[in-house]
């Protein structure tokens, strides 16, 4: 198919990504225009509308959505009055519209959950052909609902949600992702391109420099994947280490995991997990260390399943649906499973060089025990000490790399094939996106992200 447009530095080898594309100009005008009107963007979590006439606010690049729950179902609209364009949430972010609707500030119109107008102040002021009522309705937006949130897209003719992400979703849901709550919700400001920002997470590299706690206590895990150079930290596998020894490392692991992150392993997953370091095991570390998994997968699931916590059978989804550490949702949501809990991380941008990046830590919980939902993300600076250590580790590198995408020489970021194929990957459908390519042939793209973290690089066909 030919380009039905021309893409300003377009990927011509895929391990190498032009540097221009994470600040130019007019390569982020090209994003702005011909990628994010689009796809399916991550608009809120369904936890933040639980009752009917429960609404929020997503926004993103100047476009602002009404994302509301009524009595058939999750709706959006497109958030601008009908009769002079005023947003209707004035100024909130969220709130009910059950009683009232919802009220233009500026001179009073209101609409009803259901995008229908229910009042024009001095309607005898206007011509009939104004106040016909299918064209005073709130414009819809289109949103899907799936795996515990509301996703939106401005095209009305952009393939499905389903068809746009695949069997990510089907995976995520076998782990209990339509279950989880969130905990927390944090956000920032980050001095750096959107793309770099999420790039930091779609390899585990970087584990060795970045997040040296977790390599110290397994360093024969992130050896064999990265490998065992002298310049790395901590040692191969020892043969003479005692299988306990390694289920030690690997509980402790587990711990920095859930002290890092906060929602990638949950407190109570540590409780339950911490007592099966003394069960008997084979005497073959490897087995040994798959047994101790399996043995945490089965106790999670029957523990907190027994206290009435929805969590599904986790190693039959783990033979069944298995997922990355790491699972990407194209252009911006992360979901980071390990066992009952997740993190989950969405970026906005902003500018060519500032983006705005959300934190969530995601758990399940029995009904009637959920923690309060934040309804509101708390904002911090990009170095505050309230983050999690891990995400606090990886905000130090964003905003220098950014500075040293305008490095003279620095013409191009330079990829591994076997690790860091994903970044390449999901940049390539950008381009494809920019460049005007069969929007189905993209969401078939899209579908090939999915256990792409740490992956290799894909060939496509726009």
């Amino acid at each position: 198919m030919a380009e039905a447009r021309q893409v300003p530095f377009k990927i011509t080898e895929p391990d190498r990504i032009p540097s221009k594309r994470y600040y130019d100009e007019d390569f982020y005008k090209a994003e702005v225009e011909h990628l994010w009107p689009h796809v399916w963007q991550m608009a809120c979590r369904l936890e933040l509308i639980p009752e009917v006439g429960d609404w929020i606010e997503y926004s993103n690049l100047g476009k602002s959505v009404i994302v509301v729950r009524t009595k058939d179902g999750v709706k959006a609209y497109h958030n601008a009055c009908r009769h002079r364009g005023v947003p209707l949430n004035d100024g909130q972010m969220h709130g009910n519209c059950k009683g009232k609707g919802f009220i233009c500030p500026f001179h009073g119109w209101r609409w009803n959950m259901e995008g229908e107008n229910t009042f024009v102040y001095g309607r005898h002021l206007f011509e009939e052909r104004q106040l016909d009522q299918a064209d005073l309705a709130l414009r819809p937006c289109r949103v899907e609902v799936a795996g515990g949130c509301a996703f939106i897209n401005h095209d009305d003719n952009a393939p499905s949600l389903s068809e746009s992400l695949g069997p990510v979703m089907k995976a995520l849901d076998a782990h209990g992702m339509q279950n989880l709550r969130s905990e927390w919700w944090y956000g920032t400001v980050l001095p750096a391109n959107w793309k770099v920002a999420m790039e930091a997470f779609m390899e585990g590299y970087h584990v060795m420099r970045t997040h040296p706690q977790l390599q110290r206590t397994a360093p024969a895990l992130y050896n064999s994947m990265y490998g065992f150079d002298t310049g790395g930290i901590g040692i191969p596998i020892n043969p003479d280490m005692s299988v306990r020894d390694n289920i030690v490392s690997q509980m402790e692991h587990l711990e920095l995991l859930s002290e890092g992150m906060a929602g990638m392993v949950d407190k109570r997953e540590i409780e339950i997990a911490r007592p099966l370091v003394d069960a008997p095991f084979p005497e073959d570390p490897a087995q040994a260390v798959m047994m101790f998994f399996g043995m945490i997968n089965d106790q999670v699931h029957k523990q907190l399943s027994a206290k009435g916590v929805p969590v599904p059978d986790l190693n039959a989804a783990a033979v069944n649906d298995p997922v990355n550490a790491v699972e990407f949702l194209f252009p911006h949501y992360f979901l980071l499973p390990m066992f009952s809990a997740m993190s989950s991380y969405r970026i906005r941008p902003l500018g060519p060089e500032s983006c705005l990046f959300e934190l969530w830590a995601l758990a399940p919980f029995a009904p009637g025990e959920e923690p309060p939902v934040p309804t509101e993300m708390t904002m911090l600076p990009y170095d505050s000490q309230e983050f999690p250590p891990i995400p606090r580790q990886d905000y130090s590198n964003i905003p220098i790399q950014q500075q040293g995408m305008h490095a003279t020489g620095f013409d191009f970021m330079r990829l591994s094939y076997d690790k860091e194929g994903l970044i390449s990957n999901y940049q390539r459908i950008i381009d494809g996106y920019l460049a005007g390519a069969d929007p189905h042939k993209l969401a078939a793209a899209i579908t090939q992200l999915k256990g792409n973290f740490d992956g290799k690089f894909v060939e496509f066909d726009f």
